[in-house]
């Protein structure tokens, strides 16, 4: 069996409406992504590629536990990760994020134990979510 689309990640949040209102506010100055489907009260939302693929989408957890049961639905461990094009765009991500309302949880470092030349920024979204901004 072939698979129609690639996966993409999708994240289950207790806090939609901020959330939202942080993923509206950066994916499509720092990704190109445009929001495709939702808004802040619709409890889904999702951003697109400039393909039309789905690069990433909000779900209320609660939601999901309807569908699934609360013992069956995981709490945390989001994660996205944003390649950017230079140590200035960089600076410029985490600022961003800040000003949309995420929390900086490292800020821009070098680190080379994870790759030659990595440069990275880790920011919580309003849920918890970490966003991990990088370059090389």
């Amino acid at each position: 069996m072939e698979p129609l689309d690639p996966p993409y990640p999708r994240l289950l949040v207790e806090r939609y409406e901020h959330s939202f209102r942080f993923y509206d506010a950066v994916l499509p100055g720092l990704t190109g992504c445009i929001l495709a489907r939702g808004n802040s009260g619709s409890g889904y939302a999702s951003w697109d590629a400039a393909d039309g693929r789905t690069a990433l989408a909000l779900f209320t957890r609660s939601a999901m536990v309807s569908a699934l049961g609360e013992d069956r639905v995981p709490r945390g461990g989001g994660s996205l990760v944003i390649h950017l094009a230079s140590p200035d765009a960089l600076d410029s991500a985490v600022s961003l994020c800040a000003e949309a309302g995420g929390v900086i949880a490292a800020p821009a470092r070098d680190l080379p134990e994870w790759g030659p030349g990595l440069r990275a920024a880790h920011v919580l979204d309003p849920d918890g979510n970490l966003v991990e901004l990088q370059t090389y």
